[in-house]
């Protein structure tokens, strides 16, 4: 087993630079160790995470049916009575680094649930053990900074002492390079849920500095929310917030379910672009943001239609539609920078939503924007848009 267990070390070390997935660790590390004479029936790991939806991930490797991978939100991890009373729980307590169970001895089996039916199931031993990526350890297992893992025989007479000494010196390996894949996809969850997919990206290779810009075009959106500043006056903070983010959910998010990047969310005003790229490009994102628009109005309408009880007051908003050219990248001091755009078009784009107020429609467009995709156009003459010296024609989107 020495040879097997060197390599496996050094293979894991490796794997540890090159920030490889969970479920490919996962998976090759239990085929390494049945291939190295461990009697592993399955090994599964849960793994805490930042990410703006989920808590946790887990990955489960069977030798008979494979790899299942799982994801905890907010709401069920650490909350589901599984949990509460599974052996995983136990070991994230301070005093309680892991848990050795022989099942054919029937240890554990009145202690845990899950080891009576593992016990039912055949399985003869079982490890549990934990890792924390961070220090102090008690910060880190209240984070859920740090990894558990568990390793299950079915082998007559379980796991011997030389294999679980091989286990317990591969975990720490294994945990190191899953180290490093959860901060690698942290950073990129952070850079995502903060600047946008696109914006993110770039951030994350290299474009770091300020006035690091490129010119592109673009079709523009600016939605507002009606009245915000009034309700603000004399709504709880907290209820208005959750009014704010059922707006969002429904701007922001048809945006982003339609291919659009939101770029700024400015109060509770939202600034997001429809790239455009290739040939026939400009349609494309044209079309992008009309569906998009009349999703959102679609959405706000459902959400008007069954609002909480501590918050009836309909949402309402405007939208503002153009499109151009406008300089995209980082603006601000040189310790806190923002990912935007900035120019004309983007600026316009505001005045357009501005408006939707006076002309008493939802959805304003300029001229440009309407030439780029055919709708339910309705022409409301040319206006004077603040800091454009010529009126321009506007028109309303038909909903």
């Amino acid at each position: 087993m020495t040879d097997w267990l060197q390599k496996t070390s050094d293979w894991l070390v490796t794997e540890s630079l090159k920030g490889t997935r969970a479920d490919r660790l996962m998976k090759r590390l239990c085929e390494q160790m049945v291939e190295g004479g461990i009697p592993l029936m399955r090994g599964a790991i849960v793994c805490g995470q930042l990410h703006p939806l989920f808590r946790a991930f887990a990955v489960t490797w069977n030798r008979e049916e494979g790899l299942v991978r799982d994801r905890f939100s907010y709401d069920s991890a650490g909350n589901n009575e599984a949990w509460l009373m599974s052996p995983l729980k136990a070991v994230t307590s301070i005093s309680r680094p892991e848990i050795r169970a022989r099942l054919y001895l029937g240890e554990g089996v009145n202690e845990f649930p899950v080891l009576k039916e593992f016990k039912d199931r055949g399985y003869t031993d079982y490890l549990c053990i934990r890792s924390s990526f961070s220090l102090p350890e008690e910060t880190a297992l209240a984070k859920m900074d740090g990894c558990i893992a568990t390793f299950t025989a079915d082998a007559p007479g379980g796991f011997t002492d030389e294999h679980i000494a091989a286990i317990k010196r591969l975990f720490p390996r294994f945990a190191m390079a899953l180290k490093t894949y959860v901060r690698e996809t942290t950073a990129q969850n952070l850079a995502s849920t903060y600047l946008g997919s696109h914006a993110g990206d770039r951030v994350l290779n290299g474009h770091m500095q300020r006035g690091d810009c490129e010119l592109i075009r673009a079709a523009v959106w600016f939605s507002d929310m009606r009245g915000s500043t009034a309700t603000a006056d004399w709504m709880k903070p907290e209820l208005f917030m959750e009014r704010l983010n059922r707006y969002f959910e429904c701007t922001a998010g048809s945006v982003m379910d339609h291919g659009g990047e939101v770029l700024r969310f400015i109060g509770d005003a939202v600034l997001a672009i429809f790239p455009i790229n290739g040939p026939g490009g400009a349609e494309r994102a044209g079309r992008m943001a009309v569906a998009a628009a009349r999703d959102a109005v679609r959405r706000m309408d459902r959400a008007n239609e069954n609002p909480p009880e501590n918050d009836t007051d309909p949402i309402r908003f405007g939208l503002g539609l153009h499109v151009g050219e406008v300089l995209y990248g980082n603006i601000g001091v040189a310790e806190r920078l923002e990912f935007s755009v900035i120019g004309a078009t983007a600026n316009e784009s505001a005045r357009l939503q501005d408006l939707t107020k006076t002309l008493d429609r939802q959805i304003v467009a300029s001229d440009a924007f309407t030439a780029l995709v055919s709708a339910d156009w309705e022409a409301m003459g040319s206006h004077r848009l603040r800091g454009v010296s010529e009126p321009q024609p506007v028109y309303a989107l038909t909903l």
